[in-house]
């Protein structure tokens, strides 16, 4: 049985993160950045890990320690507690959409080396959208949820620069046109939810004897028994950072963020 998205992503950025900045010899970041004429080549065999782990690489020092906590925090509060996701498997599906969008606009288009603080902007943005009326605190500012995506793009246009926001933005890209698709177009235009996930993905992630609970719009299986620990994770205050290479052709930065509370 596969592990929870959440927890797989988190482990992901924490075991490659660590390897490229901490253990000597190869490889080091500059072996798993995304550098478009190193996968689509002929001259020599393509190196499609390149295509994941950008999405995967932390900043050193503090972001080999924040970056895989609050990537881990904003996807919790997804897969744990967000309607759309109520079924075995959603959140995965949403994943892989959110990771071929960033893929096209920021790595493709854009030709950005990092794409992690794209994706924690998505997750940021798509919990937004499940809770827009919420009151958090950004910094000293107190706003509704709806408004933190864009005040963390301007904080990474201003801190950092507006190469590293228009890479952060493609994660907001991304996270809105799965909105799009999935929710806006089927509930109102009366169009067909184009996203679903396939049956054998849900039955890779259902577990037997799995706990229920319902949500919203559907049933969620949950590994372990409820309890009120997923609640308290994504009612209480959590603080947002994503970090990278700053400046030039490495910049793909977001800047320390807080999200959540009353």
């Amino acid at each position: 049985m596969p592990l929870t998205d959440r927890r797989t992503i988190a482990a992901a950025a924490v075991l490659l993160s660590i390897t490229c900045w901490l253990v000597p010899g190869p490889p080091d970041p500059f072996a798993v950045i995304f550098i478009r004429p190193y996968i689509l080549t002929l001259k020599r065999i393509p190196q499609l890990w390149r295509l994941v782990t950008p999405f995967f690489l932390t900043g050193p020092k503090l972001g080999l320690v924040l970056d895989p906590y609050f990537l881990y925090t904003y996807s919790s509060q997804l897969e744990i507690a967000s309607a759309r996701f109520s079924q075995a498997g959603d959140f995965f599906v949403y994943l892989v959409f959110i990771f071929a969008i960033v893929l096209l606009t920021a790595g493709f288009a854009l030709q950005a080396p990092t794409f992690l603080s794209a994706l924690t902007l998505a997750f940021t943005y798509t919990y937004a959208q499940d809770n827009p009326t919420k009151r958090l605190t950004f910094f000293i500012i107190t706003f509704q949820a709806k408004y933190l995506p864009f005040a963390m793009l301007l904080m990474t246009f201003v801190m950092d620069s507006p190469w590293s926001a228009i890479v952060q933005a493609t994660g907001l890209v991304a996270a809105h046109l799965y909105d799009f698709l999935s929710r806006i177009w089927p509930t109102f235009a009366g169009g067909t939810n184009v996203i679903k996930t396939p049956m054998f993905v849900r039955r890779w992630f259902e577990k037997p004897g799995a706990s229920q609970s319902v949500r919203g719009f559907g049933t969620a299986f949950s590994a372990r028994p409820a309890s009120g620990t997923a609640q308290s994770q994504t009612q209480g205050r959590t603080t947002g950072w994503t970090s990278g290479f700053g400046g030039g052709m490495w910049g793909s930065r977001g800047q320390g963020r807080r999200l959540g509370g009353d």
